[in-house]
C-alpha cells in the first residue's frame, strides 16, 4: 500500500512524477481550483469586512471526492501545486477541504526533474498564508469590479458586457493609441542616396552612402525642389573621404527569458500568439516523453518574472559552453548584475528562477524527434537564449566614414565581429566591415548616381501581442500569467479586433472605455492599476493587511458606482449594410459577434434574421466560371483569410490579400505579400507559377 499522496495541480504531472517518486507515492491531480467564488452571484459578504463565501466549483466536486478517498490510510499528504499565489491558494483550499493536518506539507519545485522533485520532498514547508492572502484580495478585487460593473454597462450600454480591473486598462490602452492615430499629422520629407567608387581604383565595388548634413546641420528635405536642387548642387562638387572613426564596443547577451519575455519573443521570432506559447510552455514544463527515459520535464517554471538562475545550472551551461564552444566563450560562474527592470513601481516576484532549460544536456537537436514541431521551436529558443545569456560578450568595431561633397557631407557605416562571444548561439550577426571600402582620409570619389526618395512621417504602430505585453509589463499593469486571459476576453467581448494582426478598438471598445473613463477614471487608470499590484505585493510581504486593501478600495468604488447609475443610457449607433432582409425586407444591420461581423435585421425582435457579413474587397474570383467576389473572412483564432463568396460551391481560398491585378506570366490573379527585408510584393497566386515583383511603398 502506498504511503504518500501528492497533490499536483494538472493531471500531465502525473506520468512524470510517479516516474521520480516510485511506488511509496500516489500522484493525484486537483485539475485546477477546486474551491472558488459562486459564479450566480457576488460572494462577497461587503459589511462583514470582506469575507468571501467560497464553494466549491460544481464541474470539481467528483473530483474533490476522488481526492479524499485517496487520503485515506495515507501518512502523509504533499501539496505540490504550482509555485505561485495561484498555486498557494489551491493548495490552502486543498487542506481545508480535505482537513490537511497543518505543519510541513507544502512542496514546491521549479522543474519537474529529479533533482528538483526530490529536493521538494526532502524539504517541504508550511502553507505560506501571506501567498494566499494576496491572491484572496486579487480575486476579490477582481470579482468587485466585473460584478458591480458590468451589469451596469449592461443597463447604460447593451447586454453581454463586461468590465475588469486589468481589462479594461488594457482597453483603454489600445483606445489611446487608436486617438493617437487619428490625430497624427502626416508630413512629407525627402531622403537622398549616393553611389560612391574611388576615383584611383575604377574596379573597386561602389558604395552606398546618406546625405547626413548640411552646412554642418542635419539633413532636413521637406519637398521635392529642395531635394532635386541638392542633388543637382552635389553632382557638380568634387567628394572626398572627410574622415573615418572606428570604436570598439561590446554587446552584451540578453539574460534568460521571463513570462513576458518569452511571450514577445515568441511573437516576434516564431509568429506565435502568446496564447499559443503558453500552452505549449506548459507541455514542456510538465513533461515529455523522450523515449526510454520517460517523462521529462524540459524547462522550469513559465509563469515567473525573476532573471535569477540557480547556481547549478550556472555550471552545468559553463561546463557545456567550455566543451562545446571553448573556454574563451564562457561567463565566469559569478552571480548575474540584475537587469534594471523596466517595470514601473513593481517588485519583481524573485520566488523561482527565470525561464530555462532544466538540463542543458538535452540539447534541442537531440530531442527534435520526441516533438512536435512548434515544441521544438519554443523549446530551441529557451535553450538557446539561456546558454547565449552564460556567454561572454561579443566585441564589434563599428565604422563611420563621412563623405564630403561641398556643403553636404554623406555617410555610410557598419560593423565588424571582432569576437562573436554570445553571438555565435543567439542573435544576428551585424553587417561585416568588409562590405564598407578599404579607404583612408583624403580619398578622391566619384560620384556615380544619387537619387531623392519621397518618404512620409508615419503616426504610432497599433499593438500588436507583442507590443501590447511590453507596455502591460512595463507599466506594471497585471502579471505575465494574466496578460493571455485579458487580451482574449477583450477580443470575445469584441471590444477589440485584429487588422494586420494588430489591434483596433471597435465601435463597442470606445463607448465602453468612453463610459468607464467618465465614471470609474480612478479604477480605470494606468497608475491606479499598477498601484493594486503593488499593493497585492505588500499583502504577500505582510506589510499591508487584504482586509485594508478592499476597504479602502471600495470606499472610492462605491461613490463611482453611484455616479455611474446617475449616467444616461448611450444609445449605440446603428450600422445599416447596404443588404435587405429576405424574411421581411428590412434592412441589415452590421453587428460584431464572437468570431467577427454578422448582419442581423433591424426588425429584432420581431423578426430574428441573421446571415454572414460580406466583407468585400473589390476583386472577383479568378476561378473560371464563377461568378462569386472575394471577401475577406477570420478564421476561429481570429486569422484573416481570403475566399470565394460562392463557398463551398468555389474552393477559392488564399492566406494574402488579392488586387485587381493579372499576372503577366499566367494571367491569373496577384496576391500582395510581405518581405522581411525586401517589403511588399506581388505573388501569382498560381502555385504552380513563380512571378514576383516588389514595389516601394505601403500595403493599400
Amino acid at each position: 500500500m502506498t504511503k504518500y499522496l501528492v497533490i499536483v495541480e494538472s493531471p500531465t504531472k502525473e506520468k512524470t512524477l510517479k516516474k521520480i517518486l516510485g511506488k511509496d507515492y500516489i500522484i493525484k491531480s486537483s485539475k485546477g481550483h477546486l474551491i472558488d467564488l459562486p459564479k450566480t452571484k457576488l460572494g462577497i459578504d461587503i459589511e462583514n469586512n470582506f469575507q468571501p463565501e467560497y464553494v466549491v466549483i460544481p464541474k470539481q466536486r467528483k473530483v474533490l471526492k476522488e481526492l479524499e478517498k485517496s487520503t485515506k490510510g495515507k501518512e502523509r499528504v504533499f501539496l505540490a501545486t504550482d509555485p505561485d499565489r495561484e498555486g498557494e491558494a489551491i493548495a490552502w483550499h486543498i487542506a481545508q477541504k480535505l482537513k490537511v493536518k497543518e505543519g510541513k506539507n507544502r512542496i514546491i519545485f521549479n522543474e519537474i526533474t529529479e533533482r528538483a522533485v526530490s529536493q521538494a520532498i526532502k524539504t517541504p514547508r508550511e502553507i505560506n498564508i501571506n501567498m494566499v492572502n494576496s491572491q484572496k484580495a486579487r480575486r476579490l478585487l477582481d470579482r468587485l469590479v466585473g460584478y458591480k460593473i458590468s451589469p451596469l454597462l449592461w443597463k447604460k450600454i447593451g447586454k453581454k458586457l463586461s468590465a475588469g480591473r486589468v481589462q479594461s486598462v488594457t482597453l483603454r490602452l489600445i483606445c489611446e493609441r487608436e486617438e493617437e492615430i487619428a490625430k497624427f499629422k502626416i508630413e512629407e520629407y525627402w531622403t537622398i542616396n549616393a553611389l560612391f567608387n574611388k576615383i584611383e581604383d575604377e574596379k573597386a565595388e561602389p558604395f552606398e552612402a546618406k546625405l547626413f548634413s548640411v552646412n554642418s546641420k542635419k539633413a532636413s528635405i521637406k519637398n521635392k525642389e529642395e531635394a532635386t536642387e541638392i542633388c543637382e548642387e552635389v553632382k557638380n562638387q568634387d567628394s572626398y573621404v572627410k574622415s573615418i572613426s572606428k570604436k570598439k564596443e561590446s554587446k552584451n547577451p540578453q539574460p534568460s527569458f521571463t513570462t513576458s519575455t518569452l511571450q514577445q519573443e515568441a511573437y516576434n521570432k516564431l509568429n506565435f500568439p502568446i496564447k499559443k506559447t503558453m500552452f505549449l510552455a506548459q507541455q514542456l514544463y510538465e513533461g515529455i516523453t523522450l523515449g526510454n527515459k520517460g517523462n521529462i520535464g524540459l524547462i522550469t517554471y513559465m509563469r515567473t518574472d525573476s532573471m535569477r538562475v540557480s547556481d547549478e545550472a550556472k555550471s552545468e551551461a559553463k561546463k557545456y559552453i567550455e566543451e562545446h564552444y571553448g573556454k574563451d566563450f564562457a561567463k565566469s560562474s559569478q552571480k548575474i548584475k540584475k537587469e534594471k527592470t523596466k517595470i514601473k513601481n513593481v517588485k519583481i516576484q524573485d520566488a523561482h528562477e527565470s525561464i530555462r532549460p532544466a538540463y542543458v544536456l538535452n540539447h534541442p537537436e537531440s530531442i527534435k524527434k520526441y516533438l512536435t514541431n512548434d515544441q521544438y521551436k519554443l523549446y530551441n529558443l529557451i535553450w538557446r537564449r539561456f546558454v547565449a545569456s552564460r556567454m561572454k560578450a561579443a566585441y564589434l568595431e563599428k565604422i563611420t566614414i563621412d563623405i564630403e561633397s561641398g556643403r553636404y557631407i554623406f555617410r555610410t557605416s557598419g560593423s565588424k565581429i571582432l569576437f562573436k562571444g554570445y553571438m555565435i548561439l543567439y542573435g544576428q550577426n551585424n553587417q561585416d566591415l568588409d562590405k564598407i571600402p578599404d579607404l583612408k582620409e583624403k580619398d578622391r570619389l566619384r560620384l556615380k548616381k544619387i537619387e531623392a526618395n519621397q518618404s512620409f512621417t508615419k503616426p504610432p504602430p497599433r499593438y500588436n501581442e507583442a507590443s501590447l505585453v511590453k507596455r502591460l509589463e512595463r507599466e506594471g499593469i497585471g502579471r505575465p500569467s494574466t496578460y493571455v486571459p485579458t487580451i482574449s476576453t477583450l477580443q470575445y467581448r469584441t471590444y477589440v479586433e485584429k487588422v494586420d494582426k494588430k489591434f483596433k478598438p471597435t465601435e463597442l471598445g470606445i463607448t465602453v472605455n468612453s463610459f468607464l473613463i467618465q465614471y470609474f477614471a480612478d479604477i480605470i487608470n494606468i497608475s491606479f492599476t499598477a498601484k493594486m499590484e503593488r499593493q497585492l505585493d505588500e499583502i504577500e510581504s505582510k506589510e499591508k493587511k487584504w482586509e485594508d486593501t478592499l476597504k479602502i478600495f471600495y470606499k472610492a468604488f462605491s461613490s463611482d458606482l453611484e455616479k455611474g447609475n446617475r449616467a444616461q443610457k448611450i444609445e449605440m449607433p446603428k450600422v445599416f449594410s447596404d443588404e435587405v432582409c429576405d424574411k421581411c425586407g428590412s434592412k441589415m444591420l452590421i453587428k460584431n459577434g464572437r468570431f467577427g461581423k454578422f448582419l442581423a435585421c433591424s426588425g429584432f425582435p420581431e423578426c430574428k434574421n441573421t446571415k454572414p457579413f460580406l466583407d468585400r474587397i473589390g476583386v472577383s474570383c479568378p476561378e473560371e466560371e464563377c461568378s462569386g467576389e472575394i471577401i475577406r473572412k477570420k478564421t476561429k483564432k481570429g486569422r484573416t483569410f481570403y475566399g470565394c463568396s460562392n463557398y463551398p460551391k468555389c474552393s477559392f481560398v488564399t492566406w494574402n490579400k488579392p488586387v485587381n491585378k493579372k499576372c503577366p506570366q499566367c494571367k491569373h490573379i496577384l496576391v500582395i505579400c510581405k518581405d522581411k527585408k525586401n517589403g511588399f510584393y506581388y505573388k501569382c497566386s498560381n502555385k504552380a507559377c513563380d512571378y514576383k515583383y516588389f514595389f516601394k511603398g505601403d500595403k493599400k
